[in-house]
């Protein structure tokens, strides 16, 4: 490694709220779906209501998703997309992990 590429090697430009395997998993899966409903991104994430509630929210309040409750019926329907906010972040998150794997 040079002394370059170590200067500008830095870890801390990653977005640790994008980060967790969990919202790494929900920000990649919206970025290709103009909208997911919960019940399809608890399945693909293979994870629990309460955990990706959990990370929805985490990512709603960086105000890079939108969640939408409305009602189907008598039946509670939750549906998440990307923000423009949470999709320019994404890409910002790509392009970080992207220059940290080419300074190697």
């Amino acid at each position: 490694m040079t002394a370059q590429a170590s200067d500008d090697f830095d870890i801390n430009r990653i977005d640790e709220v994008i980060h967790g395997r969990i919202r790494l998993g929900i920000m990649a899966y919206l970025s290709s779906a103009d909208v997911a409903e919960f019940s399809e991104l608890k399945a693909r994430l293979q994870t629990t209501d309460g955990n990706l509630s959990v990370h929805l929210r985490k990512l709603e309040e960086a105000g890079f998703v939108i969640v939408e409750k409305s009602f189907q019926g008598r039946k509670p329907l939750t549906r998440a997309r990307l923000s423009d906010r949470g999709r320019e972040a994404f890409i910002a998150y790509l392009d970080q992990i992207s220059a940290l794997v080419a300074q190697r």
